[in-house]
């Protein structure tokens, strides 16, 4: 078993995989393909940096209560870079914004894009540029019907109202969109997000059997082996050890039911705090966000190609 190191606080490799996405400055990949293995998973953890919520904290929003998690999420002012894509509709999907890797037409890989907690602002936008940027066709999806938070009440209200089934239906009529649209002509695809987009990312490969690749970045986890069952591609996590949402305790969890199901898997901890790997946030942490940003991309040069 290839041991994945770096930046990482906590490694959990499973069958094997390659990293998927994060976000920071961009730079060349520099990650080598992992090896196959057939293994057991081996996971090292370190107990200083394992946070669990008091128990007085913890409800059906995760390990936290709502005033709690909401607590863990902000965002810096101003505005995003400028944009590169374009706003689109899709049947069935509704907004969306589409980025095309300049000079390139289809058929290509492409990635779904899963928001943040917020909705699909301009930041998520530019996220998807950068995925455009590397050669993929990137497809921000919105699974709040144009909503756009601009409070963390309003984030957790749109968050709570999301209607599963519909966000499914999305999900699959993007997917769709990528496959049969003459821009793009996708011959592999693989999703992406974080937090809330983290989660429905994990969703995607359950309701997606034919998805390359899947990146979670600190997505509430699903464990019903049922589910689980249902995922076909290798999924890359990436967690941050402070994150009392997402607390380790919940990654290892994780971790085993992914295990179990047979699921190819690779996760990545890092010594940062929730929504670090988002540079419109405040505990945004740029070496970690980097150090997985990098492993990302080798995840989707492995599973999607160039």
């Amino acid at each position: 078993m290839r041991s994945l190191v770096g930046l990482t606080m906590l490694v959990v490799v499973s069958f094997v995989g390659m990293g998927v996405l994060a976000f920071g400055q961009e730079a060349e990949a520099k990650n080598a393909p992992a090896q196959a293995a057939t293994a057991p998973a081996q996971t090292v953890i370190a107990p200083a940096q394992t946070v669990i919520a008091p128990a007085q904290d913890r409800n059906l929003t995760g390990v936290l209560s709502e005033e709690a998690f909401k607590a863990l999420h902000d965002l810096k002012e101003g505005e995003a870079p400028k944009l590169l894509g374009k706003d689109i509709e899709i049947e069935g999907a509704g907004k969306a914004y589409l980025s095309l890797p300049e000079g390139k037409k289809g058929p290509l890989s492409a990635v779904i894009v899963i928001h943040e907690w917020w909705g699909m602002n301009d930041h998520v936008k530019h996220y998807t540029d950068r995925f455009a940027s590397l050669g993929y066709a990137a497809l921000a999806i919105d699974l709040y019907g144009g909503q756009v938070a601009k409070t963390r009440d309003d984030a957790m209200k749109f968050m709570q109202s999301v209607d599963e089934a519909k966000a499914v239906e999305v999900v699959k009529a993007a997917h769709t969109f990528l496959l049969t649209d003459g821009r793009v002509k996708a011959t592999k695809t693989a999703s992406v997000g974080w937090c809330f987009g983290g989660r429905w990312s994990q969703r995607c490969a359950i309701e997606l059997p034919e998805l390359d690749a899947a990146v979670i970045y600190y997505g509430q986890p699903l464990t019903d082996p049922a589910m689980l069952g249902k995922i076909k591609c290798p999924v890359l996590g990436i967690y941050g050890s402070k994150d009392r949402g997402i607390p380790p305790t919940s990654v290892a969890e994780l971790d085993k039911a992914l295990t179990e199901a047979k699921v190819v898997h690779t996760f990545h901890s890092y010594d940062a705090e929730h929504a670090f790997a988002n540079p419109s946030n405040p505990k945004y942490d740029a070496t970690s966000a980097e150090d997985a940003f990098q492993k990302v991309k080798a995840f989707f040069a492995e599973h999607l190609g160039k």
